[in-house]
């Protein structure tokens, strides 16, 4: 089962931003996770399923997301080749960062407008991804003035980058503290683990130790979805996941998403995706 944590990212006193570099992740256990902090996830090598929100995708060297704080998600590295183990780059931000003086100024109001989006996890893309590689190698080595000019070179590329992708909902409501955040992600681990097999509500409460009235009303203040509206976003990701990346036939595909019906299935996936499964294969491609 993968592991459901809420994470503490310590940044140094004195910074307001730190900058990592994550090697052989394959040799980590995968779990989904969510902070307070902004991150910018840059993968530099490997390959694998990634986890954001609601939504599930692989992704593959050069994939550059932007995480919004208590956007629970996952990096799962599943292949990497033989000379070039995994790596990562990450930055994490304070979450009042755009609240700071520095930033209270009109040329800055864009890189604002953008880390509020972060919310749903941005996934950028384009001919720009290499220099963000070196932006952020550059990032490492760096420390005081230099850096956040450094860090200001990043946001500039990130808003110059026009072709992005929204991967999920927004993420639970600021207001929701850690204990809160512990439950629900606990609610989170549960779908991801039996959505294919068949989520049950009086289950999901279960686990809250709560009637499932009173986990419905719980959960829809707590995430501003219903928990039905959030399993149904699940499957219908890992629906897109398959047909994007297999040859599954789509009566199968419904099945392993955890539909039992494929005209319920195709009505599903065309509400939420804006066009058949069968359309979605064939424009992916």
């Amino acid at each position: 089962m993968m592991e459901f944590v809420v994470d503490k990212i310590h940044v140094p006193n004195k910074h307001s931003f730190i900058t990592r570099k994550l090697e052989q992740l394959e040799k980590r256990p995968p779990r989904i996770h969510s902070h307070k902090n902004f991150e910018l996830n840059f993968v530099v090598s490997g390959s694998g399923r990634r986890i954001v929100g609601s939504h599930i995708s692989s992704f593959n060297s050069g994939d550059l997301v932007l995480l919004g704080p208590d956007l629970p998600h996952c990096w799962e590295v599943l292949e990497v080749e033989a000379d070039a183990p995994s790596v990562c780059l990450v930055v994490h931000f304070y979450e009042n960062i755009i609240s700071s003086d520095f930033f209270n100024i009109p040329e800055l109001e864009e890189v604002k407008e953008l880390l509020k989006q972060a919310n749903r996890g941005i996934w950028f893309k384009g001919e720009q991804i290499p220099r963000m590689q070196h932006h952020l190698e550059r990032l490492l080595g760096l420390q005081g003035l230099e850096s956040y000019i450094e860090l200001l070179k990043v946001f500039h590329l990130l808003l110059k980058m026009q072709e992005r992708e929204f991967l999920s909902f927004p993420a639970a409501c600021p207001a929701v503290y850690a204990k809160d955040l512990e439950q629900i992600n606990r609610v989170y681990e549960y779908v991801f683990t039996h959505i294919q097999e068949g989520v049950r509500l009086e289950d999901a409460a279960e686990l809250l130790h709560m009637a499932p009235a009173s986990f419905c009303r719980y959960f829809k203040k707590k995430t501003r979805q219903t928990f039905m509206q959030y399993v149904k976003r699940v499957r219908i990701g890992l629906a897109a996941k398959m047909l994007a990346e297999t040859d599954k036939q789509i009566t199968r595909i419904c099945f392993e998403s955890g539909y039992n019906n494929l005209a319920n299935f195709n009505h599903q996936f065309k509400a939420m995706m804006g066009e058949t499964p069968s359309d979605y294969r064939k424009n992916f491609r």
